[in-house]
């Protein structure tokens, strides 16, 4: 198939092209990988009046570290964060995550802002992001705003976003020496999108943790207060202190009601664990 009739624009800067968005009726898709608005086009399952191609704006390229975070324009690609292109705050963390992601066909073109405007609920930087504490800056031709990632997605395929606005910039606080880093999907065959994905970011020296439950057909659970899961502390210990029953238990309040389901995100959640425990 191919897609139904739209009108195209390419700015040649940013405020040229949230003028356009700001400026048009109807449905408008920004583009810059193509990665999913391609296929979603040509299967004519979004049908937009107006196509903004964002790929060119140079400020949406822009990397710099700032403080104690990264600071990576939306349209960074995959490819620019695995093959360490950018500067890394988070020990390798996000290089290894990128690297995971599809096919380097799609990670040469797919970008990070793309990706999280998207919101497929499998796709790898919906809960990475999440689990590393990562906000959000979301901007319109009237306004700038920040969100943090654990609340941007709102659904599966639903985020935060307003009418004509678009994620300008990812920040991600820089990772701490104590902290260890855990990441795991499940796919049937690699290249395709997880149906399970446990993300974990624990500091024992700091007795804090942030787990992230993803590939659940809604947005991902971010779990903050996470003592529970380890029976109650988080120590040294916590590779060997985590309590799957208390896991499944936050499962089935989410309302995963399928056991075999649970069971698959339980396992999976288990080895991010072990592997950050490692």
């Amino acid at each position: 198939m191919k897609p139904a009739p739209f009108a195209y624009q390419r700015p040649r800067d940013l405020p040229s092209a949230l003028a356009a968005m700001a400026g048009t009726e109807g449905v408008i898709k920004l583009i810059a990988g193509g990665q999913s608005l391609g296929p979603m086009l040509n299967l004519r399952l979004v049908a937009p009046d107006l196509i903004v191609d964002i790929a060119g704006l140079a400020e949406l390229k822009h990397v710099e570290r700032s403080g104690e975070e990264l600071v990576l324009g939306a349209c960074v690609t995959h490819a620019d964060i695995e093959d360490g292109r950018v500067p890394d705050v988070t020990r390798g963390a996000m290089r290894r995550v990128a690297a995971a992601i599809a096919y380097r066909a799609v990670r040469n073109r797919g970008t990070i802002g793309g990706s999280l405007s998207h919101a497929d609920p499998s796709a790898d930087w919906v809960s990475a992001l999440s689990a590393l504490g990562a906000t959000l800056t979301l901007r319109s031709a009237a306004a700038t705003r920040r969100v943090a990632m654990k609340d941007f997605i709102v659904g599966a395929l639903e985020t935060a976003l307003q009418p004509g606005e678009m994620i300008e910039a990812v920040r991600i606080p820089a990772m701490t020496a104590s902290a260890r880093w855990g990441y795991v999907k499940s796919c049937r065959k690699t290249g395709e999108f997880a149906h399970a994905i446990g993300a974990v970011l624990i500091d024992p020296d700091a007795g804090s943790a942030r787990i992230v439950i993803g590939a659940v057909e809604a947005a991902p659970i971010v779990i903050d207060d996470c003592a529970e899961l380890f029976g109650g502390n988080i120590t040294g210990g916590f590779g060997t202190s985590f309590d799957p029953r208390v896991a499944d238990r936050l499962l089935v309040q989410a309302g995963i009601s399928d056991a075999a389901d649970r069971h698959i995100h339980v396992t999976v959640l288990r080895r991010a664990i072990a592997e950050a425990a490692a």
